[in-house]
C-alpha cells in the first residue's frame, strides 16, 4: 500500500473515534474512571513523545546534548520556574553541551 493509502487510512480512523466519542452515552462517560483514565492516557504520551525526541535518531538510541538539556530543563521545573525559563534553560544547555563538543 502506498503512502497516500496509508495517511487516508489514519485520516478515517482519527474521524471514526472522533465521532464514536459524540455517540457513546453521557452515562458511560459520567463514570470517576473516565477523566482520570483520559490524564494518564494524555501524561503517557506526553512523556513518550519527550523520551523518543530526546534519545532517539531514526532507529537508534543517542545519548548526546539533548539529554543534558533535558535534565536541566527538570531541573528547572523541581525548581518551580516558569515555563519560558525552563524552556530557555534546556535550550541553553543543549547549546552548551553542544558548544563543548557533545554530539
Amino acid at each position: 500500500m502506498t503512502t497516500w493509502g496509508w495517511v487516508l487510512i489514519a485520516c478515517a480512523a482519527a474521524y471514526l473515534l472522533k465521532l464514536s466519542g459524540y455517540l457513546l452515552p453521557k452515562s458511560w462517560l459520567d463514570r470517576p474512571f473516565v477523566p482520570s483514565l483520559a490524564a494518564a492516557l494524555t501524561v503517557g504520551l506526553l512523556a513518550s513523545l519527550v523520551v523518543t525526541n530526546t534519545v532517539a535518531r531514526g532507529q537508534a538510541i543517542v545519548l548526546d546534548s539533548r539529554l543534558l538539556g533535558l535534565a536541566a530543563a527538570a531541573v528547572a521545573l523541581k525548581l518551580k520556574w516558569p515555563y519560558i525559563v525552563v524552556v530557555i534553560v534546556g535550550a541553553l544547555a543543549t547549546a552548551g553541551g553542544r558548544f563543548i563538543g557533545l554530539p
